[in-house]
């Protein structure tokens, strides 16, 4: 079997479609947990962060966390979906060990969040819509440790009740390479609005991924639901391997078994969790400690007044005020850090229309390309957003050549420094004088007669005169006004 198109399964008896959906966990930005002032830090020693509420005492009883509620309210918002203005919080029964009141405080059919969407580019160019079901609060559970001791399992109850954000995703994702860029996407959403920090490593992001497969144009497959994966990178392979059992079960004549799956990152494949028949009666009923929650109009348009500027707002000025292409628009925009950084070193420049795709040019390939290479963040670079606004305002006003600015960039990345005042003190400033040039254009033709002669006869042998010219002038040389000049001696 293999992929064609990133949409396709090429199986025995032909081609086999993927349909993809994803439950996102998104645990909600904020210092206490949904229902207790608990502290939500994490990396605490166990069942340290736990109020008697977490722990299920008795007589404890839930109280609402106001700000999780707005931080749902505007991660709706951010999504473009509905708000609901009452919401219904309700107790999802099951028994495990790391739930010590025995259920789950959720919502089920009076969710905080309608239907949204989520514009979604892909790598080739195009994009996608992704339709938003619904986004519901609820708690999370604490934590199994399982290899703490030979015989026995223990429990931290530090996130039990913390604030869960589940945005559930229509079945519209056709590839691995569709849910991945959908799940990216999301994150920068989410992170934009500073609703949740997105660290997957902490598990403060994880996705429930639901896959079946069908025969183009027919009808829904029996999908699989693979639990609690915390990569996106994971979620492609997850997606890609589970497509693919599925395909090579129906080609033998087999049937798909709806059931929970788990994915063994290590082995790169999805194993059995529990069968449809084993699924939990969760008989969800109101919680009878909360009540409803209500607010008006006003409250969700003063909240909307107050979100900042999302990435598919700000990569369509990047494209109309700046006039980079949407690839760079999109980079710049991925993650609000990078964004910032570029309008800070628009800042900078005397012409942020003229110089706004060579500052994007800089901050993506040398600024970016830099921090990769040494796996930094780009709060940690060297090179300043400042700093590099004046080496892209030096190049734009024509102080320093393409070449120089490199070196310069070199410089300020490993010694510091102000760019204008290092390349005054270091003698950087780019040769413009027609005479002095002139005289290393005559240099370089007249000791390369066979050159000439080449040159004339195929004219774009023109950029090897002007690579020597740059080089016998260390790069100062103009290099307009090299390539003038040669035109006109050789004439070409």
């Amino acid at each position: 079997m293999s992929a064609t198109n990133g949409r396709l399964i090429k199986g025995a008896t032909g081609d086999w479609e993927m349909v993809i959906g994803l439950e996102v966990h998104a645990q909600v930005t904020s210092n206490s947990k949904l229902f207790s002032g608990a502290s939500t830090e994490f990396g605490g020693d166990p069942n340290t962060h736990v109020s008697l509420v977490d722990a299920a005492m008795p007589g404890m009883l839930p109280v609402i966390n106001e700000f999780c509620v707005e931080q749902a309210v505007r991660t709706g918002l951010g999504l473009n979906a509905q708000i609901n203005l009452r919401s219904v919080f309700d107790r999802k029964n099951y028994f495990y060990p790391d739930s010590p009141q025995g259920y789950q405080i959720s919502q089920y059919k009076s969710p905080i969040v309608g239907e949204g969407e989520v514009i979604v580019d892909l790598p080739d160019g195009d994009s996608i819509t992704v339709g938003i079901e619904r986004l519901h609060l609820e708690q999370d559970a604490g934590k199994s440790l399982h290899d703490q001791h030979s015989t026995m399992s223990f429990v931290d109850l530090n996130r039990s009740g913390v604030a869960l954000m589940e945005i559930v995703s229509k079945p519209d994702m056709r590839s691995a390479e569709q849910a991945r860029a959908y799940v990216t996407k999301l994150r920068s959403i989410l992170r934009y609005l500073g609703t949740c920090d997105g660290d997957m490593e902490k598990g403060n992001l994880r996705a429930d991924v639901n896959v079946s497969v069908r025969k183009p144009g027919h009808a829904l497959g029996t999908r699989c639901e693979i639990k609690n994966v915390n990569s996106i990178r994971f979620i492609g392979q997850a997606i890609e391997y589970e497509a693919r059992r599925q395909v090579g079960i129906l080609e033998d004549g087999g049937a798909i078994d709806q059931e929970t799956r788990l994915f063994d990152a290590n082995k790169g494949e999805t194993r059995s969790m529990r069968s449809k028949e084993e699924a939990h009666d969760y008989r969800y009923f109101p919680d009878p400690d909360l009540l409803p929650l209500e607010f008006s109009e006003t409250y969700v348009a003063e909240l909307r007044a107050q979100l900042p500027e999302l990435p598919d707002q700000k990569k369509a000025r990047f494209i109309a005020d700046f006039g980079l292409s949407p690839y760079d628009a999109s980079v710049l925009v991925a993650e609000r850090e990078s964004a910032d950084f570029y309008e800070t070193v628009l800042a900078k420049l005397a012409d942020k229309v003229r110089d706004g795709k060579l500052a994007a040019n800089w901050v993506i390939n040398e600024l970016f390309g830099r921090v990769n290479k040494e796996g930094r963040d780009i709060s940690a670079s060297p090179v300043s957003a400042a700093q590099l606004g004046a080496i892209v305002d030096l190049i734009g006003e024509g102080t320093i050549s393409g070449k120089i600015a490199k070196d310069l960039f070199e410089i300020v990345w490993t010694e510091g420094g102000d760019p204008r005042a290092l390349v005054e003190a270091r003698g950087l400033k780019q040769v413009t004088d027609l005479g002095a040039i002139e005289k290393v254009v005559d240099n370089i033709i007249a000791a390369n007669p066979d050159k000439v002669a080449q040159a004339r006869a195929k004219p774009q042998l023109i950029g090897w005169f002007v690579g020597q010219v740059m080089k016998s002038s260390g790069g100062k040389a103009n290099p307009q006004s090299v390539n003038d000049l040669l035109k006109a001696k050789l004439g070409i």
